[in-house]
């Protein structure tokens, strides 16, 4: 039995699921409503103030979804109640962030500033001109969205810059010596 994919998921207050035919599952709380179609071999129940999923037998395929879609309900639930939240760091000379209305603005060293546009539902918010924090609903899009920033100009391990996530360590590494 697949550890992840037996344990129940408490449903908090204020938040509603909704099973549909082949387990379309959209799921409303205080922040907003995530709807996505989950694997239709998979038993989910409602079961008072928690969700169970089930599997109908022991085939591989079966074992792998067991947990992957308990995960992704636990995800649902958790973002609609809490939210998701990830920090990018810029760092080095010359490079900051800057934000108007839907746009952000990266100057990260090329020869044009880089604009992106947050997608629906994802939000970016400045602390500063170095610190960009990626927030929504959906794990995956905020997930996503921080990388394409991230990938933008990812981290050098000579002097460390680029961006990088908050909790993300750079390998440094020893640049050249000269000759003796």
């Amino acid at each position: 039995m697949s550890r992840i994919g037996k344990m129940p998921i408490a449903i908090p207050a204020g938040v509603t699921i909704d099973i549909a035919e082949n387990n379309f599952v959209t799921v409303k709380g205080p922040k907003g409503t995530l709807s996505r179609a989950l694997a239709p071999e998979m038993e989910i129940k409602v079961e008072g103030a928690e969700v169970v999923v089930n599997r109908p037998n022991d085939l591989k395929r079966n074992k792998s979804l067991h947990g992957l879609t308990r995960t992704l309900l636990a995800n649902m639930v958790k973002g609609v109640t809490d939210g998701y939240e990830k920090v990018l760091e810029v760092n080095g000379v010359g490079y900051r962030a800057q934000k108007q209305g839907k746009e952000l603005t990266l100057i990260l060293g090329y020869s044009h500033p880089v604009i992106m546009v947050d997608p629906d539902g994802i939000e970016t918010v400045l602390e500063g001109q170095n610190k960009i924090t990626v927030k929504g609903i959906d794990k995956e899009k905020v997930g996503q969205y921080a990388a394409e920033i991230r990938e933008k100009r990812g981290p050098e391990p000579y002097k460390g810059k680029g961006i990088k996530y908050a909790d993300e360590v750079i390998k440094r590494k020893v640049g050249k010596t000269g000759k003796k």
